[in-house]
């Protein structure tokens, strides 16, 4: 995979646009579907990443491209079943978490705005 401009609301990858936040599972590109945790919107100021919705647990790491500024809400639960599932979490700017789309055995949750 090859990341080319990411710009605020918009990552390209493999030539191909994204303007949605994405999934990246063993090399497949998902859409995130994040409508299962804007109940917990009002109590972040902006809709989290939760463990209701489709993270890509099967691998060793667990790369979160947390927005343009970094602005994206992770709950405890994430934490907590990254721990469970001996899954390591990194925390990164998405455009800084691109660097890494080669890595072994990594997966990614991508946020492409704030």
């Amino acid at each position: 995979m090859i990341a080319g401009n990411f710009s605020f609301g918009v990552v390209v990858i493999d030539g191909k646009p994204y303007k949605e936040d994405i999934i990246i599972e063993k090399g497949e590109i998902s859409r995130r579907h994040k409508a299962v945790s804007r109940i917990s919107k009002s109590a972040y100021g902006h809709t989290p990443l939760t463990v209701h919705e489709n993270i890509p647990w099967d691998c060793d790491t667990l790369i979160i491209g947390t927005g343009m500024n970094g602005g994206l809400p992770i709950t405890d639960e994430i934490f907590k079943t990254a721990e469970e599932l001996c899954v390591k979490i990194i925390l990164k700017k998405t455009k800084d978490a691109l660097e890494h789309l080669g890595d072994k055995d990594t997966n990614f949750v991508l946020h492409l705005t704030c």
